[in-house]
């Protein structure tokens, strides 16, 4: 296994405590070995990219950290406090909520179909926050509006809502927990790239505003480095190599990343016609 540092110029956010820090974490199904004792810190408002093709480890990391899933070995500490193990109560657990919420890929079906958008972040704040309704209802305008949607979208169901639109308010509703961590696990893959680009812009504001620091598990390398500040990259659940994002796409060092940046489509590239692969191999 390749253990790899580099040398940065600390920021202010980099000076403080991480909000999220990953250590030895290892994942076993059966005699599969997933993740294989990775490592990483993030401070507070900056965001890691984890990336790697299908079956690299990305998201069971991703659901070891939001409590999905049980690491076999290592220790997950978010906000300094340890969530490696199971949650003892139901305070636990809302505290957990607090320090890291997730985003799912697909927007279709992460919202419940009988609640709109307005409901589905107002559960959230009934859960998280002793308020009064009045105080409920402020939050729920602030957090519609801070993803962009309008009085309209925020009391529709989701199936009168578009992708991108659902997305939004899969977004919100992770916010209303006013969590230190979001996790978007591949949170705009399912979405058309001129969606994509509006709510990758919508999260990068996000973050300038909240100060909430982002994890992207993405195998789509376009979108790590218009979003993301560092990269660890995986291969067979292995940290093969790790460092700031525009260095690790631009110059990396690992073979394999070298392949996963070789394998992203360039401007102008088509592909090729299925009638012109039976002529050539009639030809042949």
């Amino acid at each position: 296994m390749t253990h790899m540092s580099e040398t940065v110029s600390a920021s202010p956010s980099e000076a403080a405590a991480p909000v999220l820090e990953v250590t030895g974490l290892s994942k076993k199904f059966g005699e599969l070995v997933a993740v294989d004792d990775v490592s990483f810190t993030l401070p507070p408002a900056r965001s890691l990219a984890v990336v790697g093709e299908s079956g690299s480890g990305k998201t069971t990391i991703a659901r070891m950290i939001v409590g999905l899933e049980r690491p076999t070995a290592g220790t997950i500490r978010a906000c300094g406090n340890d969530r490696s193990r199971p949650a003892r109560s139901a305070r636990d657990r809302r505290r957990r909520g607090r320090e890291v919420q997730i985003v799912f890929q697909d927007p279709y079906t992460s919202l419940d179909p009988r609640q709109s958008a307005r409901a589905a972040i107002g559960e959230v704040l009934r859960l998280h926050q002793d308020w009064s309704a009045e105080r409920r209802a402020q939050r729920v305008a602030e957090l519609v509006d801070l993803v962009g949607l309008d009085t309209r979208q925020a009391g529709a169901l989701p199936g009168a809502l578009s992708g991108g639109q659902r997305q939004r308010i899969a977004i919100a509703r992770a916010l209303a927990a006013e969590p230190r961590v979001l996790i978007l696990d591949e949170s705009v893959a399912a979405l058309d790239v001129s969606i994509q680009a509006q709510v990758l812009n919508l999260l990068a504001d996000i973050r300038d505003e909240t100060g909430v620091s982002y994890v992207l598990i993405s195998h789509d390398l376009a979108v790590v480095r218009q979003l993301t500040d560092d990269t660890i990259v995986l291969r067979h659940g292995v940290v093969v190599e790790r460092g700031p994002t525009g260095r690790v796409l631009d110059r990396p060092d690992h073979d394999y990343t070298r392949l996963l940046r070789a394998s992203v489509p360039r401007p102008g590239w088509k592909p090729r016609r299925r009638s012109a692969v039976v002529s050539t191999e009639a030809d042949s």
